[in-house]
């Protein structure tokens, strides 16, 4: 909400707006995560899932900034008609800046090997200038 603008949900939350922000910054991370996870992916079409899924994530309320990379290591040429990949979410790389009236938060996914997860975590909390 840095445009100015009054946001009409603000009263149904009871909480800061640091912590306002990094909620929103945890259902945009969830949601990319479980909305293409599973996906088809393929050389042929990683960079057009990257951009849908950052084009769908910056629709989202008080995003203002989102990229989006997936690890093209792991992907393998098909081996015949039935054989495809599924985004995993070891894949996955996400950068997200969540704005929520002077609150600002930069969050990330990435897979973290020692821990053999795709975490979801908050890099940075400051207030806008």
């Amino acid at each position: 909400m840095s445009n100015g603008k009054k946001d009409p949900g603000e009263k149904l939350f009871n909480c800061s707006d640091i912590e306002r922000a990094a909620f929103e910054a945890g259902i945009k991370l969830g949601t990319i995560y479980h909305q293409f996870v599973g996906s088809p992916i393929s050389r042929a079409n990683v960079d057009v899932l990257e951009k849908a899924i950052e084009d769908g994530a910056r629709i989202q309320p008080f995003v203002e900034d989102v990229r989006v990379t997936i690890d093209r290591t792991s992907l393998k040429e098909k081996t015949s008609e039935y054989d495809y990949q599924t985004l995993r979410g070891s894949m996955l790389n996400v950068w997200l800046k969540v704005v929520y009236k002077d609150a600002v938060i930069i969050c990330e996914m990435r897979y973290i090997e020692e821990l053999d997860y795709p975490l979801m975590y908050i890099r940075k909390v400051k207030k806008s200038q």
